[in-house]
């Protein structure tokens, strides 16, 4: 069994070699999560021509050589020809990343069918055992995980920093972390303002908890 991790490979050179559909959905992975894409092949589908055409991969126009993965931080092997990704298997160097698309068993890592809802990421693996039933899976998530759950997720970035900014009491804090990830806060729609009662309900809390304090003459011994 894998560990299971969010690579972060933002600026970071990630070679593919292939330049096929296989190779395609790597591609639009890596450039989603801000990789410097380099991709080599002899020919490639039209969507990766043109994204080499507007400089947002690197296309080396040739058949794969070892030095290719010259400073690497990940490799994927994406080809149709297996003697072609078994060469890019022995050519990766301890410590790059590897991926080989038909052999799962050559694998460091596995590249997840991903559901993304703005800061919300749920990824699903079989491990390479089915990657059909993986999809299905992922299909099935996204029907329960709309798109509202991208500016849902945004708007807790955002309250969780008012929180810890505004509100000094622990166990305060939990109180409205647990009520801000509550489904009826969800549904309700207006987060803004209910967040605003929220917090000024906590404060309530905090200014009745002083007062008792300040009453009793044995708190302080």
């Amino acid at each position: 069994m894998g560990y299971p991790v969010i690579l972060q490979v933002r600026g970071r050179r990630a070679v593919v070699v292939g330049g096929g559909k296989v190779a395609a959905r790597k591609i639009r992975g890596l450039l989603a999560a801000g990789a410097d894409v380099v991709m080599i092949a002899p020919k490639a589908e039209p969507e990766l021509q043109a994204l080499a055409a507007a400089g947002m991969i690197g296309w080396r126009v040739k058949t794969f050589a070892p030095h290719d993965l010259d400073g690497a931080f990940l490799v994927i092997a994406a080809t149709n020809d297996r003697e072609v990704n078994e060469a890019v298997a022995q050519a990766a160097a301890p410590g790059q990343l590897l991926n080989v698309v038909d052999a799962p068993e050559r694998c460091d890592f596995h590249v997840p069918a991903v559901i993304r809802r703005g800061p919300l990421t749920i990824a699903v693996s079989t491990e390479g055992a089915s990657p059909a039933v993986a999809r299905r899976i992922r299909r099935e998530l996204e029907e329960q995980y709309g798109d509202e759950y991208g500016p849902y997720l945004e708007f807790l970035q955002r309250a969780r920093a008012i929180v810890l900014r505004e509100v000094t009491d622990a166990e305060g804090r939990k109180r409205l972390f647990r009520a801000l990830a509550a489904d009826s806060f969800r549904q309700n729609g207006r987060w803004d303002e209910e967040l605003a009662g929220l917090l000024a309900k906590e404060k309530e809390r905090g200014e009745e908890r002083r007062g008792e304090n300040d009453e009793d003459p044995d708190v302080h011994c």
